[in-house]
């Protein structure tokens, strides 16, 4: 199995903290496409949303992830990630697509202990407990819809990796 695999999730799921770790464990390459994009683009997520609004930066979102796909890499998405369509059919078709789900009381107190994810610009204006309520309610059902596993990633990110080991080794056995 030397796939790509798709972590999906809100923002501060663990993505990108799990997906490193898997990706040291499998020997594979690790990308964030947020972190991809704003290098390529030498330019932050909320300056890329404020040049081109929501629409330019989910295109740019969407061009990066096909960019970025290849076999042995594991894929941190951006949170958003999943609302597109095209996105969505194309992480099914190229890949494991892993959600981490966190509930959004979990997902805020992360947030609110990682200055860094502060920078992305709020896609609500409400607090981040509730913003994190609307972002969940809007995209549970499409993270669910394109996972082929989902992981409780309220759990240790070893635990979660050990987790997502076992999928793949069952999966290789098939």
């Amino acid at each position: 199995m030397t796939q790509t695999i798709f972590m999906v999730g809100a923002r501060g799921a663990g993505k990108t903290t799990i997906g490193k770790a898997l990706a040291q464990a499998l020997g594979y390459r690790f990308i964030d496409t947020d972190l991809f994009m704003q290098q390529s683009l030498q330019s932050s997520v909320a300056d890329i949303v404020a040049r081109e609004g929501w629409d330019g930066f989910r295109l740019r979102e969407s061009m990066a992830l096909q960019t970025v796909t290849a076999p042995k890499t594991v894929v941190a998405t951006g949170g958003g990630a999943v609302l597109s369509h095209e996105n969505r059919t194309f992480m099914c078709n190229h890949g494991l697509v892993v959600y981490l789900q966190a509930s959004a009381n979990v997902l805020a107190e992360r947030l609110a202990e990682d200055p860094e994810d502060a920078q992305r610009p709020s896609l609500t204006g409400k607090p981040i407990v509730e913003e994190m309520l609307d972002v969940l309610a809007s995209r549970e059902a499409l993270y669910q819809e394109v996972a082929h596993h989902v992981l409780d990633a309220t759990q240790r990110p070893e635990d979660v990796v050990e987790q997502i080991l076992q999928i793949l080794a069952d999966e290789k056995v098939k």
